[in-house]
């Protein structure tokens, strides 16, 4: 299992701290330390489409106008921390975001 996020977002600490919790082995993927490949975005972008980008980010409100009407991938590889976190592959399965049916999902 894989958390795609970023260390200092709170939303990536309390998924990362129930999947351990829940005994899952969760490697953690800084995507400022080491940023997606075009692949990657790719693939995050084609599971989930335009939901892929945090449009209330501050993020993505600081976008020039040509950024904000780009497609998702060009706005994620631009500026990672645009995507909406955490995004989680569980072997063939992706979730994005952390709320109580993506925790029932993976702890159970």
């Amino acid at each position: 299992m894989i958390l795609y996020g970023i260390p200092t977002c709170d939303t990536c600490k309390k998924a990362l701290k129930a999947l351990e919790r829940a005994g899952k082995d969760v490697s953690f993927r800084d995507i400022r330390a080491n940023p997606l490949t075009q692949d990657e975005v790719d693939r995050i972008v084609q599971e989930f489409g335009s939901k892929a980008v945090n449009q209330q980010s501050t993020t993505y409100r600081s976008f020039n106008d040509f950024l904000k009407a780009s497609d998702p991938e060009a706005q994620i590889m631009a500026q990672p921390t645009v995507m909406k976190r955490p995004v989680i592959q569980d072997g063939e399965r992706w979730y994005l975001g952390w709320d109580s049916a993506t925790e029932a999902a993976l702890t159970s």
